[in-house]
């Protein structure tokens, strides 16, 4: 048994996945098992033990996270497997490689050597969840039940017990999709302010009228900011159109079909953009002077869309039915969805409507109304794009591809793990501080917005008699010119107004916009 749980001790190496390994530290935990394994997978922060003691038991040194001398393992595949259960952040995309990549009587070895501890029967029921395949074990004996992720560092779903391994499922997903997210200070104190509470709220004190008006600016601007982000600016109607799919967000079950409904809402013309999934590959970058690719970030496999897509639906029902944070499931499902990029064109602005789809299912969003979550994206967008890269970047070192003759992409060998285990705890704390912003300061000031343009609007109309659109008009040309009219609207179409009546209006629209902040 022992000499199956034994591994050539790759952990003395320089160079670990293009990072040198610090000074007097040898891998250990994920970076030892990938290493020692020639696993494919790429390891985010791999940690290293210290050949010395040091004060800290643990720090973070660059890239990496260096332990204490005391923490050494040991040797051995299930040692270093320990290791990383213990003291390292689950890594689903890892541990399928390694257990692809490892012996099946090595993990049945690690499993027996104590069959009732918590990092074995963990590692148990990881394996033939992972892998699909059942490890030669007689079911755990009278033990009691333990969590596979620690709800104290994990956002977990309802459990589902295994009796066979005496592990309750917490996970956020399955076999075909599977995100993870863990518990930061960021996300914790985001979770604790309620901000759907306090949307509903900001909504339930403003009269209908405004409401409505608010409700239809907020999702014009997020539909035109959305195609911005993209960098297109198609004409109004194409807008308005895209804009009404997304007010639909939330009424129809999700599901493959669905999707594919909203698509072809999107793309509208197919004669160049097919509906639907793909039946090629994908490619975000640019091209060599030839035309052939330089793909910064490839889809998954055309083979691999419906198993993931599905994947990724019954994630998002267990994670709907489980009680998960209605954000979070919002980040998994819409950033796992763009990173599987399923269709030919239009998967962004698809992965953001899944957002207001998830926000308004659960009921986040207040009925009718959509968080104007695309025009702060596009505000922070290099972030979003930052957010993006972080987790497909690394990715590209285990994509192996070809360009067609047609100048796109064939994926030539097995990524769908690429797409199915992913660690979304990023993408969540960027998306609930879209979220926040929108709640705290852009829903708030379209109100404020409104409140103080009808009573202008008002107060104008007493003053000088005239049509609401002119009014309005005018109301917009002094707030655009630093509370003045200017010079050729005043002698073009507000001509025929004297000088008092512009000298009063002006100062109406001055006092009602005064200390108002502007977007």
């Amino acid at each position: 048994m022992a000499a199956q749980n034994q591994l050539p001790d790759n952990g003395c190496v320089g160079v670990f996945q293009q990072k040198a390994v610090p000074p007097g530290a040898r891998l250990a935990g994920w970076a030892w098992l990938v290493q020692s394994l020639g696993a494919r997978a790429p390891v985010r922060r791999p940690s290293a033990v210290s050949d010395q003691h040091v004060k800290a038991s643990r720090r973070e040194v660059g890239a990496w996270t260096i332990y204490d001398k005391r923490y050494w393992p040991g040797d051995g595949f299930g040692d270093h497997l320990s290791f990383a259960l213990r003291h390292e952040n689950l890594d689903l995309l890892v541990l399928k490689r390694v257990f692809d990549a490892v012996p099946q009587d090595t993990v049945a070895a690690f499993v027996r050597s104590a069959p009732t501890g918590t990092p074995n029967r963990r590692a148990w029921f990881l394996y033939e969840f992972l892998t699909g395949r059942t490890l030669d074990i007689d079911d755990t004996p009278a033990v009691g039940f333990t969590d596979l992720l620690d709800s104290r560092i994990y956002f977990t779903t309802a459990p589902i017990p295994s009796r066979r391994h005496k592990v309750r499922d917490n996970l956020l997903g399955n076999r075909d999709f599977c995100p993870i997210i863990r518990k930061t200070e960021m996300l914790t104190d985001f979770g604790a302010r309620a901000l759907g509470a306090k949307a509903n709220e900001i909504i339930g004190r403003t009269g209908a009228n405004v409401v409505a008006r608010a409700a239809s600016f907020l999702l014009l601007a997020d539909s035109r900011a959305s195609f911005e982000i993209e960098g297109e600016k198609p004409p109004r109607n194409r807008i308005e159109r895209w804009g009404r799919a997304v007010l639909q967000a939330g009424k129809n079950r999700l599901t493959l079909n669905e999707i594919v409904r909203l698509h072809t809402v999107l793309i509208e013309d197919t004669r160049f953009t097919r509906a639907g999934l793909r039946p090629d590959g994908v490619f975000l970058g640019e091209r060599d002077y030839d035309g052939d690719p330089l793909p910064e970030f490839i889809g998954a496999r055309p083979d691999d869309l419906q198993t993931l897509v599905q994947g990724m639906i019954a994630a998002n029902e267990r994670m709907r039915d489980g009680g998960i944070d209605t954000v979070l499931q919002a980040a998994a499902t819409a950033f796992g969805f763009v990173y599987i990029h399923p269709f030919q064109d239009g998967n962004g602005r698809l992965h953001r409507c899944l957002i207001h789809h998830v926000l308004a299912e659960r009921k986040f969003t207040p009925p009718g109304m959509v968080f104007p979550v695309s025009p702060v994206m596009l505000d922070r967008i290099d972030t979003y794009r930052d957010t993006l890269r972080a987790h497909s970047g690394p990715l590209m070192d285990y994509i192996e591809w070809r360009p067609t003759p047609a100048r796109n992409v064939e994926v030539i060998n097995d990524t769908a793990d690429l797409y199915r285990y992913f660690d979304c705890t990023e993408a969540a704390e960027f998306l609930y501080g879209c979220v926040e912003r929108a709640i705290d300061k852009d829903l708030p000031r379209e109100i404020d917005f409104l409140r103080r343009n009808d009573e202008a609007m008002r107060r104008v109309m007493n003053t000088v008699e005239m049509p609401d659109r002119i009014a309005e008009n005018l109301i917009r040309y002094i707030r655009l010119n630093e509370n003045r009219l200017g010079r050729k609207r005043r002698e073009g179409e507000f001509a025929q107004l004297t000088d008092a009546e512009v000298a009063s209006i002006e100062a109406i629209v001055q006092e009602a916009f005064d200390d108002f902040t502007e977007g």
